[in-house]
């Protein structure tokens, strides 16, 4: 077997395979936590069940989000909607952007006739 080969193959285990548990336990907290800030799921590889969990989440976070919404004062500022989790094949979502209060202004102009 080349060396190659022997790549492929421990490159594909899956993550919780003792080969992959064993090389994670090995290596320093720094390089754990540089590990988990580039953290990429959605180029990983998941299978059916993964993809359910992650359903499966995202939903129930969604209903703690609709349950504390319906819970808040009248007057309260609304938390914050989930995201959803991220999954493979699938790029982060982009922020939208903000319209600030000068070009809500040029933007009101403009929709009623101040542009003419």
């Amino acid at each position: 077997m080349s060396w190659r080969r022997l790549r492929v193959l421990i490159e594909h285990l899956p993550p919780e395979s003792a080969t992959w548990t064993s090389l994670r336990n090995d290596l320093s907290d720094a390089e754990l936590a540089a590990q988990a800030e580039k953290g990429e799921p959605e180029k990983g590889r998941w299978s059916q069940t993964e993809q359910l969990l992650a359903g499966i989440s995202d939903r129930l976070a969604y209903l703690k989000y609709v349950y504390e919404c319906s819970h808040i004062e009248s007057k309260a500022k609304w938390p914050p909607a989930p995201e959803p989790m991220r999954r493979p094949g699938a790029k982060p979502k982009k922020a939208k952007p903000k319209l600030l209060g000068n070009r809500a202004d040029e933007l009101f102009r403009l929709i009623n006739g101040g542009a003419a």
